[in-house]
């Protein structure tokens, strides 16, 4: 049988990262002559993009490896591929404990995806076993399979030069790379030759970008030069680190048209003493500091950050002052860890672990205090008019569901948007009236 005939399905798994890198193995196996679907019930291979930065990351890559695995007991699907941050740190483990995946390719092997099908399916080859180094940015393409609708992801770099106490990024990744300026722009230049008018720039820390090819952060300089390509008409830039927010950085984003008022920063905790303990840069003082920077300069700001609990010696008092601060810096929007001990990190045999039990009740104490100060932020934009980006339709085809400035896909809500004057198409930009906030974040708004 010829490449042709074989059906190849990708799964993704995780963070946009993983998305692109996905998206990258799809064009190679295209370019290569196999037929990649989307239905794991029809494809002879399948591939899985595993992510492993927290426990729950690892317990959805394997239950996702065993549901597929049924397809293969069932005699269509023939063989199993692993890849990306949980292939990277247990490939001796899956094959051993799996015997339904057939080879395992870490996070500098996306590149070798075609040859490793290639033996599988010509040779039968079991238990390929490819993790040789971490990360890397060989593999990315100018011109790969965009799978998200009226939008595209763009990797400005990999690894972490950060060692925070409690991530193993840096171990599965490597550290911090830029990718060149000049290929960012090219891929640019073909995303917006597709019609694609909002690109979302991504890296471990987006805000380092430049500091090892260039020896200067030059986020704000790519910002520059994006923001002159035709067709572009929307730039978001996601994962900063708080200490990278420089008034140069701030000013860019102010300035430029294209560049959205939307800041990702995860800040990870509000104690000092945590702080100091995680190994982070930020402190209380900092982060007040470059918030207020920010809402000075821009305000209209959407601010989004992300913050663990339950890190070990986290005692009641660093967590009510973790509160406190929040219900200070109210960030529009939040999303919030329990921390899990990650091999290899320094936080994995710390002393002082808290009971899982008291993780997940601060959890939920920062999910309820977050809801109020989302609900009371999100009511402000009742009456504003915004440019929303189309994405796709409501399940009952009543509205359309897009995103402003405000909103970053998967992690965000939405807005639920009624056509006033005719069809609209996914990926169309248009000016929309916010009429109702009674949700505590999702929004509905009318076409003006």
């Amino acid at each position: 049988m010829e490449r042709k005939d074989y059906n190849i399905t990708l799964i993704a798994l995780g963070c946009s990262k993983n998305l692109v890198d996905c998206e990258c193995m799809s064009k190679l196996l295209k370019e290569a002559g196999y037929n990649v679907i989307s239905d794991v019930e029809t494809a002879d291979v399948a591939v899985i993009n595993t992510c492993g930065f927290i426990e729950s990351a690892k317990k959805e890559a394997i239950s996702t490896i065993l549901d597929v695995a049924d397809y293969k007991k069932e005699g269509r699907l023939k063989h199993i591929i692993a890849t990306g941050c949980l292939a990277q740190r247990y490939s001796s483990e899956i094959l051993e404990e799996m015997p339904e995946v057939d080879a395992v390719l870490g996070t500098a092997h996306y590149g070798d995806i075609v040859s490793v099908v290639d033996g599988l399916i010509s040779e039968g080859n079991p238990d390929i076993e490819l993790t040789s180094g971490v990360g890397g940015l060989t593999h990315l393409l100018e011109d790969r399979d965009i799978s998200t609708p009226g939008y595209a992801w763009l990797k400005i770099g990999e690894g972490c030069l950060h060692r925070c106490a409690f991530c193993a990024i840096p171990l599965i990744r490597g550290t911090f790379i830029s990718r060149p300026m000049e290929d960012i722009v090219r891929e640019a230049e073909v995303i917006a030759s597709k019609g694609v008018k909002e690109i979302i720039l991504a890296a471990q820390d987006t805000t380092n970008y430049g500091i090892d090819l260039y020896k200067k952060k030059c986020l704000p300089e790519l910002l520059r030069k994006l923001s002159q390509i035709d067709g572009i008409e929307m730039i978001r830039v996601m994962y900063g680190y708080m200490d990278g927010m420089t008034d140069e950085l701030i000013d860019e984003i102010a300035s430029n048209p294209k560049v959205l008022h939307y800041f990702d920063i995860p800040i990870q905790h509000g104690s000092a003493k945590i702080l100091k303990a995680m190994f982070r840069k930020d402190t209380p003082d900092l982060i007040t500091e470059r918030l207020a920077a920010i809402r000075k300069k821009i305000p209209d700001a959407i601010i989004r950050t992300t913050v663990m609990v339950g890190f070990p010696g986290e005692t009641e008092e660093d967590f009510e002052e973790l509160k406190a601060n929040l219900v200070r810096w109210e960030f529009d929007r939040l999303g919030c860890f329990i921390f899990s001990p990650e091999e290899g990190t320094k936080a994995y045999d710390m002393e002082d672990q808290i009971p899982d039990e008291i993780k997940q009740r601060r959890y939920e104490e920062i999910y309820a205090v977050q809801q109020e100060i989302s609900s009371k932020l999100t009511k402000k934009r009742l009456g504003t008019t915004v440019k929303v980006n189309i994405v796709s339709v409501s399940d009952d085809g009543i509205f359309y569901i897009g995103r402003s400035y405000g909103e970053s896909p998967e992690v965000d809500p939405v807005i639920y948007v009624a056509a006033e004057k005719g069809e609209l198409n996914i990926g169309d930009i248009v000016d929309v009236k916010i009429v109702d906030c009674s949700d505590d974040y999702d929004m509905t708004g009318v076409t003006v």
